[in-house]
């Protein structure tokens, strides 16, 4: 055991210590907000500028329900337009109608591609204006429906509290725990990669060197694979905790760019939550939803979640890692035979991703309840439903075989190690490899 503890301390500090780790560690959260408000800024400057758009054949009523102007497109009605001349006269494309009101379906011939969201909000403009038809045939102006609409809207609201089990009710917010297990399942859905593909290479790169060689003359093969597979586990806990400190942090300085007197409307509202429902109330918007938000979090299980979090991560890490080091121990430096050979194993992992994200918003269904219980699935689906609270003895069953599951691959992994670490020249198969790992000592 000691020997195991030593190689724990020497594959911890040598990392711990490493400029990349650091750079890693500090620089990726920061990125990665930058990452976020860069693509939301893009994304609202990369809209579409506003179109000239011709409109010919109309049948009689689409002139009149089409508006004249607006942020996307400005529709003109002229019939001395056609798909030969409009770009010479102006016009960003030509729509032609149909004089036929049954047919619904038109072409729109345009000087460039335009953008779906463009396309959507034409469609849009051309089923108003089918529908205000349909409402004069029957006596209805579409002023009175305006009308009827806006009194009759926006009035609903509907909050979703669950009942806990001793009766009590818990304010929730159900986009942010999707949103919760999502983050949650994807990183660790990407550090299974990181971390796994760090096992191997440092694997691979002690055969190459030789340096194995001298190892297992004074340790077990296992203790080596251990020592290996814990001392970068640990570096991965290490690396997650700096970025919920960070993470944290940064949240904690987003408060420095809040007004003062947002801030104070905050405390108010804090002070007396039947202000948010009051309309009438001095409360600015904003600070409704800072109130909203952090009422939101504090409902949110955190301890729950945390503890789950670890024991996944963790887990999965030790399930899939140790497969990833006995794939490192029977090549040496041929990168398209260890991906070829990493095949097997990384398919799991993206297909829990693929549960995950094709089924985040029923998180009890049949999919999501099985990809939670097996275990080559389990550490990315059930981090995904946690949020939405399932029931314990599913979790208590999960993380149950999620333990089976990594000390059979441990043992299995153990066996192909052992053998593969001191094998040069040949490049073995996974059917191969099968036959050391079941093979009698």
């Amino acid at each position: 055991m000691n020997k195991t503890w030593l190689i724990i301390k020497r594959e911890y500090l040598s990392r711990v210590r490493n400029k990349a780790f650091l750079l890693s560690t500090f620089l990726l959260p920061i990125v990665m907000i930058l990452f976020i408000f860069g693509s939301v800024f893009f994304a609202s400057r990369s809209s579409d500028s506003k179109k000239l758009i011709a409109v010919v054949n109309d049948p009689g009523y689409i002139k009149g329900n089409l508006s004249a102007d607006s942020a996307k497109v400005v529709f003109q009605f002229n019939e001395a337009i056609t798909d030969k001349n409009f770009i010479e006269k102006g016009f960003d494309g030509v729509l032609f109608m149909n004089t036929d009101s049954t047919i619904k379906k038109f072409k729109l011939v345009s000087k460039k591609t335009i953008s779906p969201v463009t396309k959507e909000y034409i469609e849009e403009r051309l089923d108003k204006a089918f529908t205000n038809r349909q409402l004069l045939n029957r006596g209805i102006t579409p002023l009175e429906l305006d009308s009827i609409t806006k009194n009759s809207t926006g009035f609903s609201s509907i909050q979703n509290n669950v009942a806990g089990e001793n009766g009590e009710e818990k304010k929730v917010n159900a986009g942010l725990n999707y949103g919760i297990g999502f983050a949650s399942g994807i990183l660790i859905y990407i550090t299974m990669f990181i971390f796994g593909a760090m096992v191997m290479r440092g694997v691979m790169e002690e055969k190459t060197n030789r340096i194995a060689e001298v190892m297992v003359s004074s340790v077990k093969p296992f203790q080596l694979m251990l020592g290996k597979i814990l001392g970068i586990g640990a570096v991965g806990l290490t690396q997650l905790f700096l970025w919920i400190v960070l993470i944290f942090a940064l949240m904690s300085g987003a408060q420095l760019f809040i007004s003062a007197e947002t801030l104070s409307q905050v405390q108010q509202l804090q002070q007396n939550p039947a202000m948010a429902n009051n309309n009438t109330a001095m409360v600015s918007e904003a600070a409704k939803n800072i109130y909203e938000m952090q009422t939101s979090l504090i409902a949110i299980p955190w301890m729950k979640i945390i503890v789950c979090f670890i024991f996944y991560f963790f887990g999965g890490y030790l399930f899939y890692s140790s497969l990833f080091a006995a794939i490192g121990s029977v090549v040496s430096d041929d990168a398209q035979e260890a991906q070829s050979l990493m095949l097997p194993i990384t398919m799991p992992i993206i297909f829990g991703f693929i549960i995950l994200s094709s089924n985040l918003n029923t998180p009890d269904n049949s999919a999501m309840f099985w990809g939670s219980m097996i275990p080559f699935t389990s550490p990315i689906v059930m981090m995904g439903r946690i949020a939405s609270n399932p029931p314990m003895w599913q979790v208590a069953l999960s993380m149950f075989l999620l333990i089976i599951g990594f000390l059979f691959t441990t043992w299995l992994a153990a066996k192909i190690y052992r053998t593969g670490i001191l094998m040069y020249g040949k490049k073995p198969t996974w059917k191969e490899m099968l036959k050391w790992a079941f093979r009698k000592a």
